[in-house]
């Protein structure tokens, strides 16, 4: 099994930056996958950026060029570096991993976006 804690939610002003963190419970080099996915209210839940075991990364076309996902394998934790951000941007940020084919949930991290 796998825990995620996620932390680095808040309120900002549109155009501001914000970093979220997601700790996980094992080494990350053992998780095939992990991600940050957000979820509007009365929206679905869609992928924002991915990062694989072996470092590649994608990202959701509206968030390229904004959005960094990263991980520090020594400290097990996944980041989403978010700048310019803009209010569509506002969301539950929730964290995933996919360990052994099976996914994993952090418990979402609230952004808001507004002035």
């Amino acid at each position: 099994q796998v825990q995620l804690v996620e932390s680095g939610g808040g309120l900002v002003q549109p155009g501001g930056s914000l970093r979220l963190s997601c700790a996980a419970s094992r080494s990350i080099f053992s998780i095939y996958s992990m991600g940050w996915y957000r979820q509007a209210p009365g929206k679905q839940r869609l992928l924002v950026a991915a990062i694989e075991s072996g470092g590649n990364t994608n990202y959701v076309d509206s968030v390229k060029g904004r959005f960094t996902i990263s991980r520090d394998t020594a400290k097990n934790t996944m980041y989403l570096q978010m700048n310019s951000l803009k209010p569509e941007d506002t969301a539950v940020y929730y964290c995933n991993a996919v360990y052994q084919r099976r996914p994993y949930w952090g418990q979402g991290t609230q952004v808001t976006v507004s002035s």
